[in-house]
């Protein structure tokens, strides 16, 4: 049975359904637009559903289950006490044992209290689902009374009163994971091996009618997690941690019939032998599956098969075990706790992200991304979802372990809706340079918005109110490319100041902080033949207070610099109005916005400014931006005696040094190239070749970033004190090809010019 307005399945665990739309997802490539062009869209389609948490009453522990309709909400976990949003843990908090329902509107608890407890060890509500008329919520877990009246394991509840059913009982052995509801028979999932004294292994269906047991036999060989019924009602499709069903080999996931259990599909070898299914939804035309593995090379990702074959339509290969799914208006969101999404081109290891969004059709991340925290228990954040609707709105709500959301306090549950939309991206990180004469170039950092990815900028010149330029980029918190526009309605000797907002169609920034530039009128030396002899990243460390480097080499190859580095230090290592920029040797370094593939040729220049005797590494190349990489070479770094090393991985550890020192206080200009065999390996300082080796001309092949002022030397010779350099860096340029001594000389011959 589904609700007219929202597509909501009102059986099962109440998850979204999709709306019939035509989807199609952004490219991400950077389009500029004239001044008065539309804007763009609230929400960057097909996302529907904001990023921004409402309030909403909290529990004190997990919320396991979910279900949904006629816009109430019923939640079930281990809690004994709810409070209101925003409050403290034990701030004015009132009973609920494992048990509340919530107004879907205004996120308070209904006057529906039920208690859910055992006689020993822990009660626990662990699925819930209504049936299709609303008229029944049947709850499954651990528990052997609701309200004091007993029951075991599985309880229907009637929903005008709430009150427990007491025509409705039937004894299931262990805990009830999943519940899924027609309208005459309910399929249970879980750890039980017998329901109503009757062999059922870990699968079973009870009549809504008088709750009993029916034929439906899927006997299971481990612990069943997920069950849904196919729109159709034909088929049943069933998840968990199995191997076998019926004694036919198929893991973790199978369709059976309805009526009697027997399989309709397989799927063995399909999922990885140590990853299992935790959750199953569906839409009109698929099925939906989230996934948990254990160890090395698992699945944990999330699969999309069709309903038509009950073949595969995608599958991503997302890091971080997904706990619930569901969909909505063509997309399919997911909790998790997603860390590494490499490998299917998003973002790299790094710290964990618990709610993503992707077309039914396509496994790409959208841009939609609020976040939690892992909170208690294993713990994982998110574990399940529903939806409901409500006057004009439909709302998501997910509930969990987590104990913040969006970075605030929030226990257990939360909810999201399709609108209003009212988070502004973040301000525009702008750096102004002044490389040519009658000319001031504005660089900004792309914005980050947690639920539009195609963003619209505005720059603002003197102060004035409209704008002098407008065009549109697409970002997401991994990738937020830098965009330039160069000013050439200016006058040598003058000083000219820009500004720039980020706005998703609704929600506009505030202005960046003015920044300011004087139009040259001689072309500045050193960096012309920076970018004459190729650099195709260069970063100059011009800016004030942000997190961009930008580059200016014209490749807009940026950079982000982390945990606040000092910024415009001087003197700098090169004459002019450029500035350098200082790391703190303990956790600051800088790394590349674009990921790159492994560079067969490539030369890496800077200049250093230290006393340090910890060392650290000054520039590299490494697998991770946002952490210790654990694969690391291609770099430069300086031993605790402050001779400088220059290593690549060819075949083990391949490096040379040099003889002198280098932590002197002094500006040194710093250069290492590699090219091919009787090129190999070389380390320039201040101009002159320090050390050499023809015979390396390889490095190690994988994707990596850019970084300087610190990442992993483990199992590197003389590895320093410190993975992080201490000191000043400046005139960071990394090229193509292998520089000449000729080359490098000049460069450093430049540096007063």
């Amino acid at each position: 049975m589904m609700n007219g307005s929202t597509g909501q399945r009102t059986g099962g665990r109440g998850r979204f359904r999709a709306a019939a739309a035509a989807l199609c997802l952004l490219a991400g490539a950077l389009t500029a637009t004239a001044v008065g062009s539309s804007p763009a869209a609230a929400l960057t389609p097909p996302v529907a559903i904001t990023a921004d948490d409402l309030s909403t009453w909290q529990t004190n522990g997990i919320v396991w289950a979910l279900a949904a309709g006629d816009g109430v909400v019923y939640a079930g976990g281990t809690f004994s006490t709810l409070r209101p949003p925003k409050a403290a843990a034990g701030t004015n908090e009132q009973p609920a044992v494992n048990f509340a329902a919530f107004d879907a509107a205004t996120g308070a608890p209904t006057d529906c209290s039920l208690s859910f407890t055992i006689s020993s060890g822990t009660a626990t509500v662990r699925s819930l689902a209504l049936s299709p008329d609303g008229d029944t919520l049947y709850a499954g877990g651990q528990f052997g009374a609701v309200n004091g009246e007993g029951v075991s394991n599985f309880a229907a509840i009637d929903t005008a009163t709430c009150t427990v059913r007491s025509n409705f009982k039937i004894a299931v052995s262990a805990t009830v994971r999943a519940l899924a509801v027609t309208s005459d028979t309910v399929y249970l999932a879980g750890d039980f091996t017998s329901v109503g004294g009757q062999s059922r292994s870990h699968f079973a269906a009870v009549s809504t009618a008088g709750a009993s047991l029916l034929p439906f036999t899927a006997n299971a060989d481990e612990v069943a997690r997920a069950i849904e019924v196919t729109p159709d009602g034909q088929n049943v499709l069933l998840g968990g941690d199995f191997f076998r069903i019926n004694g036919t080999t198929t893991h973790a996931l199978a369709v059976v019939d309805a009526t009697t259990g027997q399989l309709t599909k397989s799927y063995a070898g399909f999922i990885h032998n140590n990853s299992t299914v935790q959750d199953i939804t569906t839409d009109a035309t698929g099925f939906y599956t989230g996934n948990e593995g254990t160890g090395g090379g698992v699945f944990d990702g999330r699969i999309a098969l069709n309903l038509s074959d009950f073949q595969q339509r995608w599958r991503d290969t997302c890091l971080g075990a997904t706990q619930a799914v569901a969909v909505y208006s063509g997309v399919l969101y997911s909790g998790s706790h997603a860390h590494d999404c490499s490998s299917m081109g998003a973002f790299p290891d790094q710290p964990r992200k618990h709610l993503l969004a992707q077309s039914v059709d396509d496994p790409t991340l959208l841009p939609w991304f609020p976040d939690t925290n892992d909170g208690i228990g294993e713990p994982v954040g998110p574990r399940v979802m529903t939806q409901t609707a409500k006057g004009d709105r439909d709302y998501l709500w997910v509930g969990g372990e987590f104990t913040t959301v969006n970075s605030a306090p929030q226990q257990g549950l939360t909810r999201f809706a399709n609108g209003p939309d009212t988070g502004a991206p973040w301000v525009p990180n702008v750096s102004l340079s002044t490389l040519n004469p009658g000319k001031i170039e504005v660089n900004w950092q792309t914005s980050f918005d947690t639920d539009d990815g195609e963003l619209t900028y505005r720059i603002y010149k003197d102060g004035s109110n409209t704008p002098i330029h407008t065009t549109t980029g697409y970002s997401v918190f991994w990738n937020r490319p830098q965009l330039s526009w160069t000013d050439t309605d200016v006058v040598p000797g003058e000083t000219y100041s820009y500004r720039i907002t980020a706005s998703d169609g609704t929600n506009t920034s505030v202005k960046s902080p003015a920044q300011s530039a004087t139009v040259t009128t001689t072309t500045e030396a050193y960096p012309a033949r920076v970018r004459s002899d190729g650099a195709t990243l260069y970063w100059r460390y011009d800016e004030g207070t942000s997190t961009f480097a930008h580059d200016s080499s014209g490749d807009l190859n940026n950079g982000f610099l982390r945990n606040g580095p000092a910024y415009r230090q001087t003197p700098a290592a090169v004459a002019g109005p450029s500035t350098a920029i200082g790391f703190n040797g303990t956790n600051q370094y800088a790394y590349s916005n674009r990921q790159h593939p492994q560079p067969t040729r490539f030369s890496v220049e800077t200049w250093i400014k230290t006393t340090t005797n910890q060392g650290g590494k000054i520039i590299g190349f490494g697998n991770l931006n946002q952490q210790n990489s654990t694969r690391h070479d291609k770099h430069v770094y300086m031993r605790n005696d402050g001779r400088l090393v220059f290593g690549v991985q060819s075949s083990g550890t391949r490096t040379i040094a040099t003889s002198a020192a280098y932590n002197d206080g002094q500006w040194h200009h710093v250069v290492a190239t590699q090219g091919p065999l009787g090129q190999g390996m070389a380390l320039y300082v201040d101009g002159q070749l320090r050390a050499s080796n023809i015979l390396v001309s390889g490095n190690e092949n994988y994707p990596g970033y850019w970084r300087v002022g610190g990442d992993n030397l483990s199992g590197w010779p003389n590895r320093p004190t410190s993975n992080f350099f201490a000191g000043q860096i400046d005139e960071t340029a990394v090229y193509p090809t292998t520089l000449t001594g000729s080359q490098v000389s000049a460069h450093y011959a430049l540096r007063n010019s």
